[in-house]
């Protein structure tokens, strides 16, 4: 059965003053009741919220802070391991090809360093012995006969070996100073 709204019988209730049912009724006015309270509480809790937030964007940064230095120390450590094995390769690369060098230099017959030092040491040490004789004889240590050759050569437009060849000195065998 179907109950129908007349409204003749009930003048109270008509279509323009239907109250609403008690449940409703009592939400309504506890939503006007909250917004009544925000309104007079309004300002104290967006001031608590505005409180609230900044404490959290501190924090936030605070920590944003702490992991930007983190990665700082990370990349700066991970740099300097990546300096370190550059440095170490390019200290590797150029002992092998100071060692390419000495040994395309050696198989052209070229002297190093150490030989030449060798040299001049042993050529020192035969002028002192020289001098040495020369002292024991009584005579004066000679003096260098290339310089008035070149000065000849000079005049005449010739070079020193051009114009006459060096003679060479006997040289001594060891052998005989034994025998």
């Amino acid at each position: 059965m179907v109950k129908s709204f007349d409204t003749s019988k009930n003048p109270a209730s008509s279509p323009l003053t239907d109250t609403p049912t008690p449940p409703a009724q009592h939400i309504w006015l506890a939503g006007l009741g909250a917004m009544a309270k925000a309104q007079e509480q309004g300002t104290k809790a967006i001031e608590a919220l505005v409180n609230d937030g900044l404490a959290f964007q501190r924090k936030s940064q605070a920590e944003a802070q702490q992991r930007l230095h983190e990665a700082t120390e990370r990349l700066t450590h991970m740099a300097s391991d990546l300096g370190q094995q550059s440095v170490v390769r390019v200290d590797r690369l150029e002992h092998l090809f100071e060692e390419r060098v000495a040994k395309a230099l050696h198989r052209l017959g070229m002297p190093t360093m150490g030989d030449m030092q060798l040299l001049q040491a042993r050529v020192d040490q035969l002028q002192e012995q020289l001098n040495q004789i020369l002292q024991a004889n009584g005579t004066d240590a000679p003096k260098s006969k290339a310089a008035p050759a070149k000065k000849q050569a000079a005049k005449s437009g010739l070079t020193a070996s051009a114009k006459t060849k060096p003679q060479r000195a006997p040289v001594k065998s060891s052998r005989r100073a034994a025998d």
